[in-house]
């Protein structure tokens, strides 16, 4: 009987499962949007949501304690000065799961979208390099045509 047992254990040793929920929260805040397997997510939201629900209110204690867990400084001060204010009147829930119907290529394991409700998607740049090298290829057809 499990009655009372909390928590999966992916098959790793406490530290190795502690370092990885480490790693994907980071990556989540930093990213605001990452790829995992969809028990990973489910796994990991609660300890995310509760770093978001602690950096709505920005104190010293509350960023030392961050800091001591996530162990990545930048990562943190987004947290704090970013993310905390944005979710600041939202009750809770700051994060989705979205299955996927493609599997891994490794392994075939299931894969999921975890990201952040209300957030803000990266745009993309619109690079010279792009815009120069289409001009440099239509120069490059003209003056071939006008030659010949």
């Amino acid at each position: 009987m499990r009655h009372l047992v909390r928590g999966r254990k992916f098959s790793r040793t406490s530290s190795h499962r502690e370092a990885m929920r480490r790693n994907i929260v980071v990556s989540l805040f930093r990213h605001e949007r990452i790829v995992t397997t969809p028990e990973k997510a489910k796994e990991f939201r609660g300890y995310a949501e509760r770093w978001i629900t602690l950096a709505r209110e920005k104190s010293l204690h509350n960023f030392r304690r961050a800091v001591g867990a996530l162990q990545d400084k930048a990562v943190v001060r987004k947290l704090f000065d970013v993310l905390g204010p944005r979710f600041k009147s939202r009750p809770g829930g700051y994060t989705r799961v979205l299955k996927l119907s493609r599997r891994r290529i490794g392994d075939n394991a299931s894969q999921a979208i975890w990201e952040l409700v209300e957030r803000t998607p990266k745009e993309r740049p619109v690079t010279e390099a792009k815009g120069a090298k289409a001009k440099k290829k239509t120069e490059k057809v003209a003056a071939a045509g006008a030659a010949g």
